[in-house]
């Protein structure tokens, strides 16, 4: 690859790419819309789909940058789970669901997004063929495929963390958060994390299994090693330098010794 087509590769989606939007190729949507000066390449498939603004959150009005707080967190969660929950065995019809979001952002290109992620593409194609000229609560479903294929690049990372100074006006993704019961119902492990290993000492049973207490040490802090089911010497205290006294007492030593041997 000559060294022009490798730079258009390497900036490919990024900000220095004056041809492709990144947000588009990001999270699928873009607040210029058909404005936008860069280009919007919709995938022909896609194993993901957008429904666009198809969730209606009761806290959030259409069009206005706040959020309606007369309303409690528990109606807020009872009315996200209740939708959920329909969108998600709707499309798990038609295959199997790696992931499904829903956008908690205030801008009109973001709120009430519904991302669907399926295992397969051609499951994809099969739900967006059904699900399009259909409606939800009055209003018509509108499916696409959409670019995004890793929602950690899609998201905003500052929400994440614990806030973002933009707030629902941000241009990456904040999602709602079902409750983790009905995750646990609809996604089975995959809504749980791994378990974590237990480390701690086992009892005993009564069958006789071995104890795998740690053997005492000897009072000069020597331990036992095994290798391959054989016992070893005894590991001798660390090595240090010889001193030059104790260097020629040991010669000394040796010498005398020799001498006392037989001729």
């Amino acid at each position: 690859m000559g060294g022009g087509a490798q730079h258009l590769a390497d900036i490919f989606g990024t900000e220095q790419d004056r041809v492709n939007c990144p947000f588009y190729l990001k999270m699928g949507a873009c607040r210029h819309g058909d404005r936008c000066s860069r280009a919007h390449v919709k995938p022909k498939q896609s194993c993901t789909l957008l429904l666009n603004n198809m969730y209606q959150s009761p806290e959030i009005t259409p069009g206005q940058a706040y959020r309606n707080t007369a309303i409690s967190k528990e109606e807020l969660q009872k009315d996200l789970d209740a939708f959920y929950e329909d969108v998600f065995k709707e499309v798990s019809k038609h295959g199997k669901v790696e992931a499904l979001k829903i956008c908690n952002n205030f801008g009109n290109h973001l709120a009430g997004n519904v991302y669907v992620q399926f295992r397969h593409e051609e499951h994809a194609v099969a739900a967006m063929a059904a699900l399009n000229g259909r409606f939800y609560s009055g209003r018509p479903i509108a499916a696409e495929f959409s670019p995004v294929t890793d929602f950690r690049e899609a998201s905003c990372r500052q929400e994440e963390q614990g806030g973002c100074s933009r707030g629902g006006c941000c241009n990456f993704l904040h999602l709602y958060h079902p409750s983790r019961a009905l995750m646990r119902e609809l996604m089975g492990d995959r809504s749980s994390s791994p378990p974590r290993r237990d480390h701690r000492r086992r009892p005993r049973e009564e069958d006789g299994e071995r104890d795998h207490k740690r053997r005492p040490r000897e009072e000069d802090g020597e331990r036992d090693y095994r290798r391959d089911g054989e016992r070893h010497a005894r590991r001798s205290p660390p090595w240090r330098r010889e001193s030059d006294r104790e260097r020629l007492a040991k010669i000394e030593r040796w010498n005398k010794e020799r001498e006392k041997e037989p001729l």
